[in-house]
């Protein structure tokens, strides 16, 4: 993944009604990340990108899920080009390599189900 990922403490989210664009704020030259759900089943973790940043090709063990919250960016999968842009969404399949860059600032929530 990329060396400039910033984790955000997550608090007690459970019961609460949340705009998923709050959940994580940009930060001048960096991807920053906050975990949702997080466990051995799967995970929900929201992005943020600033300007000029992504994640350089890599792969992951199961299906993985992207859906823009706000922004647009481009996503390569197995060397297909994609231009996602607010309230899109796709699937990137396991074990194919995939590359995230920002077309501007961009939020996105990403899901991925362990099985």
């Amino acid at each position: 993944m990329h060396s400039n990922i910033k984790e955000v403490e997550t608090v007690d989210l459970l019961a609460k009604k949340l705009k998923l664009a709050d959940l994580v704020d940009y930060q001048e030259g960096s991807v920053v990340s906050r975990a949702l759900i997080d466990r051995d089943t799967g995970t929900v973790t929201i992005f943020s990108f600033d300007r000029g940043q992504g994640l350089s090709e890599h792969t992951a063990p199961y299906d993985a899920l992207v859906y823009l919250i706000e922004g647009e960016a481009d996503i390569t999968i197995t060397g297909k080009a994609y231009r996602l842009k607010t309230g899109e969404m796709i699937l990137m399949p396991a074990k194919e390599p995939h590359v995230l860059k920002s077309v501007g600032r961009f939020k996105m929530m990403l899901t991925m189900i362990k099985s």
